[in-house]
């Protein structure tokens, strides 16, 4: 196994060993127990993260990159705005129901507890989610929409807006608090959200 191999190798074991001792411990996690899940020393954590919050922020973006990759095969880009809006509600929808589905709530829920004890944390975990949601934002722009095209302001509204509803229906649907929001219903709320043409 070359170095680059075995880097990528500890890398991947300690976001997975993360994943899990942070979805339980939340901000009690100990980097000595993810490093032994992991079968590196704390040492390769600082190597690779060079902290524990640099881990804590690669994991979130690990996490959320394929679901980008999915939204984007999701909404082809020749759907209108309002089109486009309803495929990615009804893709959300799907994943309120994926069967690590509890395991992501629990991950969001111990993720919010951390960030609100730790303001690096914070700052540093909206600045990833901020660019994590830079590809949504240039997913929607452009898209035709009332005569015109949605502009990059637009569609940086219609996110914010979009990921705080769907993030709290999935909530609700996995929790069971929303057992009649079914895809219509995540659509219909999705477009009530768009810009006026």
């Amino acid at each position: 196994m070359t170095r680059a191999e075995s880097k990528e190798r500890n890398r991947r074991a300690l976001l997975d060993a993360a994943f899990e001792v942070v979805s339980r411990d939340g901000y009690r996690a100990r980097l000595e127990e993810i490093a032994e899940r992991a079968g590196v020393t704390t040492g390769a954590v600082y190597s690779l993260f060079g902290s524990k919050n640099g881990l804590v922020v690669a994991l979130v973006a690990d996490y959320l990159r394929p679901h980008y990759a999915e939204i984007e095969r999701a909404v082809p880009a020749e759907l209108d705005l309002l089109a486009a809006v309803d495929a990615f509600a009804r893709y959300y929808r799907r994943t309120c129901d994926a069967a690590d589905a509890l395991p992501a709530l629990s991950l969001q829920v111990t993720l919010l507890d951390m960030a609100v004890h730790d303001p690096d944390l914070r700052a540093r975990l909206a600045e990833s989610v901020r660019a994590q949601e830079q590809h949504l934002i240039e997913l929607f722009t452009g898209r035709p929409h009332g005569g015109g095209a949605v502009t990059p302001e637009q569609a940086r509204h219609l996110v914010t807006a979009l990921r705080a509803l769907f993030v709290g229906l999935c909530q609700g649907v996995v929790l069971g608090l929303a057992p009649d929001a079914d895809e219509q219903f995540f659509a219909d709320a999705a477009r009530a959200l768009t810009p006026r043409p």
